[in-house]
C-alpha cells in the first residue's frame, strides 16, 4: 500500500530532502516546522522547484502539528533526543487516525522505547539515515517485535515509491559508523581552523585521493553543522573521549546561524533554488586547487624519474603518455629495462580495456628511456624522486642531484609522510625543491599534492603546478607536513576503526558495510586497510605518531600483531578479512 498523504515533522537536514522527495514522488505532503524562519526558508525553495516545472504532489508548510492528522504516515524528523522524538509522535498519534503508521528517522536511539512511548507500538517503525535521504547514502527500514505486517508494508511501498536504496546496516555498526565519519569530519574542520589547507584543497584531496562521493566540508554541510556539532559534543560527554571533541570554529560556525545547506551557508554558500539539491553556487576563490594550467609548462620538456618501483613506474608511464621524453633511472641497467618493461605491460593492458590507442601505446614507449645511475638525469628539467620511504634513502638521492642537474631544473619528491625541507637542505636547491605526492595507481589517481616548504621559489610551485595539469592531474596544494591532506585525515580514521575491534560487540563485516551503505563510501576501513596493505599502512602510522603525539596518532595495537604475524592484508591472503 502506498500513502497518499504523508506528515514530515521538522525540515531540517533529513526533514527537508525526505518532504521533497516525498513530493516527487506524488504524494501530498505535509511539512510542520515550528521554526518560522526555516519554514520560510523551505517554502522559497519549494516554490521555486515548482517555478522550474518539477511536478510532485500538493504540499502544506505549517507550524501547526494538527496539520498531520489527514496523514498515512507521520514521520518525525526532529533532533536526536529522546524525549523530543516521543513526543512528537506521542502529540502525532493522539492526531491522527488509527491506521496512520509513525516513523521515526533515529540513528542511534532505541526504537523500542519510542515505540511503545508513541502510544501505537504496533505501528511505530523507523527509517535510519546516516545520509540524508537523496544524497547517495542507504536507508534502513527498521521494525520490532512489536510491529504488525501492515504498518511494515505501508513503509515498504513508501520508501520504495521515493527510490531509496534498502540497506541492512545495525544500530550497533551504524553507530560505529557515525562515529567514525564525525570523527573525521572534526579533524577535517581542525585543520582547515589551523590554516594548513583551505576548504576547496581538503575537500578536493580527500574525493580524489580515497574516492568519497563528498569531500568532508561538502559532507558538513549536508548533514548540518548543528548536528554535528551535538552529536560530537554528545559522544565527548559520554565517552570522555577528546577525540569527539568539537573543534571550536564547528562550534562558532553553528552559533552564527551557519548551519550549512539547509540554512543556505556553511562552508559553502548554497542559493535558494539549489540549495536543496545540495549544489555549490558561490564557492570562495582559492589558489590551493588547480586543474588547469599556469606559468611554466613551457619549462618543463624532459622529465627524469628516480627509481624503479610501483610508483616510479606509474609516474614514469603518466608522463610519457602525455608526450613528455622520460629518463628512468634505476640503481642498475637490469632494474631500469626491467621497470620500461612493466610499463610497456601496463599500457599494453590499456589498450585492451580501450583506454588507450596502440598508437599512443607505441608512442609513449618510445619517449621513454632507461638508464643506470643518477648523472643521466643531469639534462631533465623536472626529477622526481621515487625511491624508498627511508629519509636517509632520499637525502643521499638528493645530494646526488644537487651535484648532477642543470641549474634551475626543478626537484620533486613523492613523499607523503618524510620532511621535503631535509630532501631540499641535502640538495642545496632550496628554492627548486618540492614535494609531489602521486596516489597509486600514479596512471589512474587525479590527485597529487603538492607540498611546498618555506624555502620553495614561486616559479617552482608554478612550473610543478602547471606540469601536473599536463598529465591531467589535479593538485592540491599544502604546507611540509607529515600525511599532508590525505593522509593526516585518513590514516586516524582508519585507526579508530581498527580500534573499535578491542569491543566485544564490534564486527569487521558490519562496520564495512555500514560505511559503504550508509555513507556510500567506496571501501569500509577494514577493506581499504587491506587493500592498501597492512605493513604499509602500519609504517604510516608509525611516521604519523613520531610527528604528532595527540590520541588521534596512536598506533593500534592489533594492526601491530596482524603485521608481525604476517597478515599484510590482499597481498599475502590474510588480513582482517581472508583473501583468495
Amino acid at each position: 500500500m502506498n500513502p497518499s498523504v504523508v506528515g514530515i515533522v521538522g525540515l531540517g537536514s533529513v526533514g527537508e530532502p525526505l518532504l521533497r522527495a516525498v513530493r516527487a514522488a506524488g504524494h501530498d505532503v505535509v511539512g510542520v516546522e515550528s521554526d518560522p524562519d526555516v519554514l520560510a526558508r523551505v517554502d522559497r525553495r519549494m516554490k521555486s522547484a515548482a517555478a522550474d516545472g518539477l511536478d510532485g504532489g500538493d504540499w502544506l508548510l505549517t507550524t501547526d502539528l494538527a496539520e498531520v492528522a489527514r496523514a498515512d504516515v507521520v514521520v518525525e524528523a526532529v533532533q536526536e533526543d529522546l524525549a523530543v522524538k516521543t513526543d512528537t509522535l506521542r502529540r502525532a498519534a493522539s492526531l491522527c487516525a488509527p491506521h496512520t503508521v509513525l516513523v521515526s528517522t533515529t540513528a542511534a536511539l532505541p526504537l523500542v522505547r519510542i515505540a511503545s512511548a508513541s502510544g501505537r507500538p504496533d505501528r511505530t517503525l523507523a527509517l535510519r539515515f546516516l545520509r540524508p535521504p537523496g544524497a547517495g547514502g542507504a536507508v534502513e527500514l527498521v521494525a520490532t517485535a512489536m510491529s504488525c505486517t501492515e504498518a511494515v508494508g505501508v513503509l515498504e511501498g513508501l520508501t520504495a515509491s521515493l527510490g531509496l536504496t534498502p540497506a541492512t546496516v545495525g544500530a550497533r555498526a551504524g553507530d560505529d559508523a557515525v562515529g567514525l565519519v564525525y570523527r573525521f569530519l572534526n579533524r577535517a574542520v581542525a585543520m582547515i581552523e589551523d590554516g594548513y589547507a583551505d576548504r576547496d584543497a581538503v575537500d578536493a584531496a580527500m574525493r580524489l585521493g580515497c574516492g568519497l562521493p563528498l569531500g568532508p566540508l561538502q559532507l558538513l554541510d549536508e548533514l548540518g553543522l548543528d548536528h554535528v556539532h551535538a552529536a560530537l559534543t554528545d559522544r565527548w560527554q559520554r565517552t570522555g573521549d577528546d577525540t569527539f571533541r568539537p573543534a571550536p570554529l564547528l562550534g562558532s560556525l553553528a552559533d552564527a546561524g551557519a548551519l550549512g545547506r539547509k540554512s543556505g551557508q556553511g562552508f559553502y554558500t548554497y542559493d535558494e533554488a539549489d540549495a536543496a539539491e545540495g549544489a555549490v553556487r558561490t564557492p570562495s576563490p582559492t589558489d590551493a586547487v588547480r586543474e588547469g594550467g599556469g606559468a611554466g609548462t613551457a619549462d618543463i620538456l624532459r622529465v627524469g624519474v628516480a627509481g624503479s618501483g610501483t610508483m616510479a613506474r606509474g609516474i614514469a608511464e603518466v608522463t610519457a603518455a602525455a608526450g613528455l621524453p622520460t629518463v628512468l633511472v634505476a640503481r642498475s641497467r637490469e632494474k631500469a629495462d626491467a621497470a620500461v618493461e612493466a610499463i610497456g605491460a601496463s599500457l599494453t593492458r590499456s589498450v585492451r580495456r580501450g583506454r588507450v590507442t596502440p598508437d599512443r601505446r607505441a608512442a609513449a614507449l618510445g619517449l621513454i628511456e632507461s638508464a643506470e645511475g643518477l648523472s643521466a638525469l643531469g639534462d631533465c628539467d623536472l626529477v622526481i624522486e621515487a625511491t624508498a620511504e627511508e629519509l636517509p634513502v632520499k637525502q643521499a638521492v638528493f645530494a646526488r642531484l644537487g651535484e648532477v642537474c642543470r641549474p634551475g631544473a626543478l626537484l620533486a619528491t613523492t613523499t607523503s609522510s618524510l620532511s621535503v625541507a631535509a630532501c631540499a637542505d641535502a640538495s642545496g636547491r632550496h628554492q627548486d625543491v618540492l614535494g609531489l605526492h602521486f596516489f597509486n595507481p600514479a596512471p589512474a589517481m587525479r590527485l597529487v599534492e603538492l607540498s611546498r616548504t618555506s624555502t620553495t621559489g614561486e616559479e617552482s610551485v608554478a612550473a610543478a603546478r602547471a606540469f601536473c595539469a599536463r598529465l591531467g592531474k589535479t593538485t592540491v596544494e599544502c604546507g611540509d607536513r607529515a600525511g599532508f591532506i590525505v593522509n593526516y585525515l585518513l590514516f586516524p580514521y582508519l585507526g579508530d576503526a581498527v580500534r573499535l575491534l578491542d569491543r566485544h560487540d564490534s564486527l569487521i563485516e558490519e562496520t564495512d558495510t555500514a560505511l559503504e551503505q550508509g555513507f556510500g563510501y567506496p571501501m569500509g576501513p577494514f577493506t581499504l586497510l587491506d587493500s592498501i596493505g597492512l605493513d604499509v599502512s602500519l609504517a604510516i602510522m608509525r611516521r604519523l605518531r613520531a610527528e604528532f603525539s595527540a590520541p588521534d596518532f596512536a598506533v593500534p595495537p592489533m594492526l601491530e600483531e596482524l603485521v608481525v604475524g604476517g597478515a599484510l592484508g590482499r597481498k599475502s591472503g590474510q588480513g582482517f578479512r581472508c583473501w583468495p
